[in-house]
């Protein structure tokens, strides 16, 4: 039996949470940035350029989260990197936005649903 939408949600729920237990673990500090967004951003977000219209953040499966290393923000998606390493490692279908060919989004960590990352 493949896994409802509402058991792939809680499971990234848990997900999360190891991420952020992880990264205070290693020294680094996090904000949460944006989990949830409206069909309406979605689609402005896709028209500049900035996202895409069938965002995962839509069905609660995607989150940005804002990374501080020694009280610094970092805005460059390599500072992620041992963060989206970890992320990676927690399922076959955890995706890090800094894999992103076309547009690298470091601070962006998704669960994979119906091909969307």
């Amino acid at each position: 039996m493949s896994e409802t939408l509402g058991q792939k949600q809680r499971r990234f729920a848990r997900y999360v949470g190891k991420l952020i237990n992880f990264a205070y673990e290693n020294g680094y500090e996090l904000t949460l940035g944006q989990a949830l967004r409206s069909k309406a951003e979605a689609e402005a977000n896709a028209a500049s350029g900035a996202g895409i219209s069938n965002s995962l953040h839509l069905i609660s499966l995607a989150i940005d989260l804002n990374l501080f290393i020694k009280g610094v923000y970092q805005t460059k998606t390599e500072a992620h990197r041992p963060l989206g390493d970890y992320w990676k490692t927690l399922a076959p279908d955890c995706r890090w936005g800094g894999d992103f060919v076309s547009r690298p989004d470091g601070n962006h960590y998704s669960v994979e649903h119906r091909g969307v990352r």
